[in-house]
């Protein structure tokens, strides 16, 4: 009966160990590397305490941090950079990074392509947002 009441008590223990550690797993890695990007996409839609230079910087970090540890950015991530470095008047950057979007996501294409046809005519006036 003790022998018996032994091997319960060491297979119980057995599952405990085992559930525990099962329990320390890391969790899954994500699909895209969000970090802040919806925060910053929130600030730039409401005043927000940061400008569109520092977001800039930001995104910036994080799109290299990405590139580092071979994490995809996610969807819009291109995009909405462009977007702040059009608000700073460098749309040279915007268009590279709108057509960056399209490459990395070709179901945003027709909205890139009117994005960069809108800053094409931005040669002979102000491109409206």
């Amino acid at each position: 009966m003790k022998l018996i009441a032994h091997a319960t008590r060491g297979a119980i223990g057995i599952a405990v160990i085992s559930l525990l550690a099962g329990c320390a797993t890391p969790p899954p890695k994500t699909l895209y590397s969000w970090e802040n990007f919806t925060r910053l996409q929130y600030e730039t839609l409401v005043p927000a305490e940061t400008t569109p230079d520092e977001q800039i910087n930001q995104l910036q970090l994080q799109a290299e941090r990405a590139a580092a540890a071979g994490d995809a950015l996610p969807p819009g991530f291109r995009a909405h950079l462009g977007m702040l470095y059009l608000s700073a008047g460098n749309t040279a950057e915007a268009g590279n990074l709108w057509r960056a979007e399209k490459v990395a996501f070709p179901e945003s294409a027709l909205y890139m392509d009117k994005l960069l046809n809108r800053l094409g005519a931005a040669d002979t006036k102000q491109v409206k947002q």
